[in-house]
């Protein structure tokens, strides 16, 4: 048994770019909320999932922004794409899939939680997104990363093979590098091969010695990359804790929750006829 869990946030930004506009006789653009129908009914159908969560930011600032003043906000969203957030939690709810609503945490934060609590129940944990913190939840084949766009899986292995690092280094790597989707500027100087190299040799930014001449590896610039880390360590432990995904979340669905038993038909049919899709309706492959 697998269990895959959802980004809806990511999903939802997705099919507003990639599915085409549509709007209601009442002026509102649903296309985005009619493509996500669709993807999401695909991977229940044709892409075999039987246990499923989806988790949305409902509201794009967190705990996180109470953290740092330059953590991402819904700033620069475009309006028609932020109008359709509400849409597409009626959408999931209404094919039957739960659905986690992130105020105070983010949906990487469930998605995180998610993981960790079900791992050892299944076969394998499914994070589809292609998040680069989200790595962090990776475990062996059993919790791998799914980006349903590009068709590809990483998993441990994977990430190793990639960034030359561990799971657990991931929010270290991201203090390093920064990660601009977040607001995370990362430490000057720091590029994504430095610190692959650096942090393959200590795991973590606290083992990384102030003098580069300790350093067991020698990257390019090593001297400038050192002082640089040893200036900034309290922006690194800071940006390393925006990074880190909280895994409390307090999520109150077991693994029998999560099976998917079908379209709730009567929430469907009504949240159909306000986005003005006919057509959908048909293609349903299974009602509760």
């Amino acid at each position: 048994m697998k269990v895959h869990l959802v980004d809806g946030t990511y999903e939802l930004f997705r099919s507003f770019f990639g599915a085409p506009p549509a709007t209601t006789q009442a002026g509102l653009e649903v296309g985005a909320t009619r493509g996500m129908l669709r993807t999401l009914h695909a991977l229940l159908t044709a892409g075999g999932a039987t246990h499923v969560a989806i988790a949305f930011d409902t509201v794009i600032e967190s705990f996180r922004n109470q953290l740092f003043a330059g953590y991402k906000t819904g700033e620069g969203i475009d309006p028609i794409l932020h109008a359709q957030f509400p849409l597409v939690e009626r959408a999931s709810a209404a094919l039957g899939i739960v659905t986690w609503s992130m105020i105070d945490f983010e949906a990487d934060d469930a998605l995180a939680t998610g993981a960790a609590r079900f791992a050892d129940e299944v076969e394998q944990v499914v994070i589809c997104s292609p998040d680069k913190d989200l790595a962090q939840c990776l475990r062996g084949e059993r919790v791998v990363r799914l980006d349903r766009r590009r068709d590809t899986v990483l998993d441990e292995a994977g990430l190793k093979e990639k960034l030359g690092i561990a799971p657990g280094s991931v929010p270290d790597w991201l203090a390093l590098v920064g990660d601009a989707a977040d607001g995370i500027p990362g430490i000057p100087r720091w590029g994504e091969k430095s610190a692959s190299a650096v942090l393959s040799a200590y795991g973590s930014i606290d083992a990384i010695p102030d003098d580069a001449k300790a350093w067991s590896v020698k990257p390019r610039g090593a001297d400038a990359l050192a002082a640089s880390l040893a200036s900034h360590r309290p922006e690194a432990a800071l940006y390393r804790t925006l990074a880190t995904l909280r895994t409390d979340v307090p999520l109150s669905e077991t693994l029998e929750d999560l099976a998917w038993r079908g379209a709730d038909r009567a929430l469907l049919t009504a949240f159909l006829a306000e986005i003005e899709d006919s057509s959908f309706l048909g293609r349903v492959s299974r009602f509760r």
